[in-house]
């Protein structure tokens, strides 16, 4: 039998530990939230309290509990773009199957311990990361933060933080900024907190996703293609034709059937720092907010406009389409924060300095001009 091993999380006065008879899990779990939370080896054996995540290679556990969800009145969802079996009994325990992917889930003690059986280790880690990561956030908005859909970086302990919509140019913002010396807190999302007279802001662990044509803009493409070409990978939830078109050299945007969605190169957080040179930010206070949007026909600039928050600029539940509550880890509580956080929050951040930006595709200038503008504020 392998040696359990244990990996622990913390952000804020958030924590939970991952556990598993595997190190694949727990050595993912320490690569995927390390740079951003402070992911650390503990010992398995002192693991005795605390919100939990097991997460073992188990063929019979997960035959078992797949039989059992089978044989009981069951619902089917779907979770992370695959089929999931649901049941609940009378204690509130929820388990589920995901037959995709080798997977059994169990959530029990409303939320404080999340079990899994799987097949195979990557599906395993993925989903234990997925799980673990979600009930951090849970425990962060019971305390009072919030999530915006922002990117972010961070020149000492000053957050820049950027919004708009999609193709506003959230991700070249952070990513310009992050080549030219801050460190990059966040790519989509960021959670935030009035604490005392500041905002403090957290980073969200997640692969990055960024399309070949802002990855090629960037000068980060041939990094990419040549450390695909010497073995290394990207994050798995990288779809292959993406793969392929980097080894191929296409370096132009990707598209999926429909045209509707790009298909876009998915980095994991520490390639940041292994791959590109940019320092990762633990945390920090926001002290400004830019709405960039891009135009080609223009020079980057600051720009006379009334953009403020919407509602569109904090997440919710309802943004979270491909990770449901199913197992009831965030119960009672809204995705994105309670109402009166997100009030304080939203009065705290338009009293900060707001800039209405335009950005060209001379990615030389938009980085000058980013960096002045960053060392201004």
């Amino acid at each position: 039998m392998s040696t359990p091993t244990a990996t622990r999380l913390q952000a804020a006065d958030a924590s939970v530990t991952v556990l598993s008879n595997t190190a694949f899990v727990t050595d993912w779990a320490r690569r995927y939230f390390g740079p951003w939370w402070n992911a650390f080896e503990a010992l398995a054996s002192s693991v005795c309290a605390g919100p939990l995540v097991t997460a073992d290679l188990d063929e019979k556990a997960y035959t078992d509990l797949g039989a059992l969800v089978g044989s009981c009145p069951h619902d089917e969802v779907t979770y992370a773009k695959v089929r999931l079996l649901l049941a609940r009994d009378s204690t509130g325990t929820i388990t589920g199957v995901c037959q995709d992917e080798g997977l059994t889930y169990r959530s029990e003690q409303l939320g404080g311990h999340a079990a899994f059986s799987g097949r195979t280790a990557e599906p395993l880690a993925l989903a234990t990361a997925r799980i673990a990561r979600e009930m951090i956030r849970a425990a962060l908005l019971r305390d009072g933060w919030t999530l915006l859909h922002a990117s972010a970086v961070v020149q000492g302990e000053r957050a820049l933080l950027t919004f708009g919509s999609k193709g506003a140019g959230k991700t070249t913002t952070a990513l310009l900024l992050a080549s030219r010396g801050a460190q990059l807190l966040a790519n989509d999302r960021v959670f935030v907190k009035a604490i005392s007279d500041d905002l403090r802001v957290l980073p969200w662990p997640s692969a990055a996703a960024i399309g070949l044509g802002l990855l090629d803009a960037l000068g980060l493409y041939d990094i990419v293609r040549d450390r695909l070409q010497a073995g290394e990978q990207l994050h798995p939830t990288q779809h292959q034709d993406v793969t392929d078109a980097l080894l191929a050299g296409r370096r132009e945007p990707l598209w999926e059937p429909g045209g509707k969605r790009e298909q876009k190169v998915q980095v994991f957080p520490d390639q940041f720092a292994t791959w590109f040179g940019m320092q990762l930010a633990t945390g920090g206070r926001a002290a400004a907010l830019l709405f960039p949007r891009i135009d080609p026909a223009s020079d980057p600039a600051v720009i006379d406009g009334d953009r403020t928050l919407g509602e569109d600029d904090f997440m919710s539940g309802a943004t979270e389409d491909r990770y449901p509550d199913h197992f009831g880890l965030a119960s009672g509580i809204n995705g994105g924060g309670s109402d009166l956080a997100r009030a304080t929050v939203a009065d705290r951040l338009a009293a900060l300095p707001h800039h209405q930006i335009t950005l060209s595709h001379d990615i030389q200038a938009n980085a000058d001009f980013l960096a002045k503008l960053a060392g201004d504020l």
